[in-house]
């Protein structure tokens, strides 16, 4: 088996496990949704070492009729020659609360710190990082019930170079484990993904990707959410050198 059925294989078989419903007391209610991401970006790369983005994305849930969230995030990464990547974001949130008494948008902001490696096998890529990130609701303080949102994700990808094919396909999945004080914690969302990018050339990429995720452990555990997510991006790079 080579190394792109493996990870074929890996997504699938991860996929089973989180689309398998279970409950402690009674019946279980899968909740499901399909949801539209977009994203519109600038990347520049000051070297080879060095880039910086710049993206504006927009969420739809609600069968992809209403806003989840739209947001503003600036990123920053730096490669090493051993392949180790340091990266680093922070992240400007408008987030629609449609749930409860009290309702409408609300501020939030969000840091993220990454630790990757990426390496290839041939005419495989694989990639992995770790990423701690802490959320917080801007204008709410702890009296009220505002504790940092945090998670730890591992993510796994791979990207497979195919010969004379410009839409190389992109597969991975990812695990999120939720650290907050007053709520229960422990893994709470999985995410696989499948996707692929168009290289415009001086124009930018275009990419397209199909998602899966699901609730792990969600406050209501009889009726846990599986996401179905079609993403479309585009990004442009500056290249100073």
């Amino acid at each position: 088996m080579n190394k792109i059925n493996k990870i074929a294989l890996i997504v699938i078989t991860l996929s089973f496990i989180g689309l398998k419903s279970f409950s402690q007391d009674g019946e279980t209610i899968v909740v499901n949704d399909f949801e539209t991401w977009t994203k519109a970006g600038l990347k520049l790369k000051l070297d080879k070492k060095w880039s910086f983005g710049l993206e504006q994305q927009l969420r739809l849930d609600s069968n992809s009729t209403e806003v989840e969230a739209y947001f503003t995030e600036f990123n920053a990464q730096y490669k090493t020659e051993m392949g180790l990547v340091f990266g680093g974001g922070f992240r400007f949130i408008r987030e629609n609360d449609n749930e409860g008494k009290r309702q409408g948008y609300e501020n939030h902001i969000r840091f993220n710190f990454d630790l990757g490696y990426k390496h290839s096998i041939k005419r495989l890529k694989l990639r992995y990082r770790v990423r701690f990130q802490t959320k917080n609701e801007l204008g709410k303080s702890k009296d009220e019930g505002d504790y940092a949102n945090n998670h730890l994700r591992l993510k796994l990808g791979g990207e497979y170079n195919i010969k004379k094919w410009k839409f190389d396909p992109k597969i991975s999945v990812e695990l999120f484990h939720h650290m907050e004080e007053g709520e229960e914690n422990g893994l709470d969302k999985f995410r696989a993904t499948i996707g692929t990018s168009y290289d415009l050339k001086k124009y930018g990429d275009l990419g397209l990707f199909y998602r899966l995720e699901r609730e792990l452990n969600p406050t209501y555990i009889n009726y846990p959410k599986i996401s179905y997510i079609v993403g479309l991006s585009y990004i442009y790079t500056i290249k100073l050198n």
